[in-house]
């Protein structure tokens, strides 16, 4: 069978996946293209695909055919792809390890998916997600992680909460500011700690700085007020990492 009708209803429940209340009704979210197919049904997440019809592209999963005009419907790309996949959440887990970044109110779902892939690439052992954060299931915060969404610890967590529990077990709690405090090129090695990046605008709210044991920035030229909070983000787990 081929889904050749945008007025079928299966096809306007995944249509419905882009946006959050349905995600977080379903616990499901969307896809799109090979590579991101691939990641998802390599990490054991993908639950259903749609391939065009005449596509070839055999995975063991359930798997339905959709004309392209189905296809480019349901698809956010201003390309459709030939293929999207119906995945399932993450489930919810602990905070783990020994290198933690928590984002506070971090909007743009481009930054979310760049510090999701710098994560990654920088061995951060878990993201902590804080209140007014885009949702990470958000289609441009997947595609800017690049499917890296996969492959981190991610907890959604209040950090007005979590914050002094990770303080009560030995984490140093660091935030970051344009200006001020210590100098990122002269931080030590730490066993144990917690980088918090702000909001784009606004930086760390203030009730979050107050619970920071210590401030880093970026040292940079006199002309540059301040960084992309994703490539500030990428600076900081490059340098922690060495």
């Amino acid at each position: 069978m081929v889904y050749t009708s945008v007025e079928n209803e299966k096809i306007k429940d995944i249509k419905k996946l882009h946006q959050k209340k349905y995600r977080d009704k379903n616990g499901l979210f969307l896809v799109e293209g090979e590579h991101l197919v691939l990641e998802a049904y390599k990490s054991g997440y993908l639950k259903e695909l749609i391939l065009e019809e005449n596509a070839l592209f055999p995975l063991d999963v359930e798997t339905i055919y959709a004309s392209n005009n189905v296809l480019t419907y349901i698809s956010e790309l201003e390309t459709a792809p030939t293929m999207i996949g119906v995945c399932r959440k993450k489930e919810q887990v602990a905070i783990a390890g020994e290198k933690i970044l928590a984002l506070d109110e971090i909007q743009d779902p481009g930054n979310l998916g760049t510090i999701i892939r710098s994560a990654v690439a920088f061995h951060i052992d878990t993201i902590v997600i804080g209140n007014g954060t885009v949702d990470i299931y958000n289609s441009k915060v997947i595609r800017a992680s690049q499917g890296m969404l996969f492959h981190m610890n991610i907890v959604a967590s209040d950090l007005q909460k979590c914050l002094p529990d990770l303080k009560k077990q030995n984490y140093q709690i660091m935030g970051t500011k344009v200006t001020h405090g210590k100098s990122l090129k002269d931080i030590e090695k730490l066993q144990k700690f917690v980088i918090i990046m702000g909001n784009e605008g606004n930086g760390i709210s203030e009730e979050v700085e107050k619970l920071c044991d210590s401030f880093i920035y970026i040292d940079m030229s006199d002309v540059c007020e301040s960084l992309n909070v994703g490539v500030a983000t990428s600076i900081i787990l490059y340098e922690l990492d060495k």
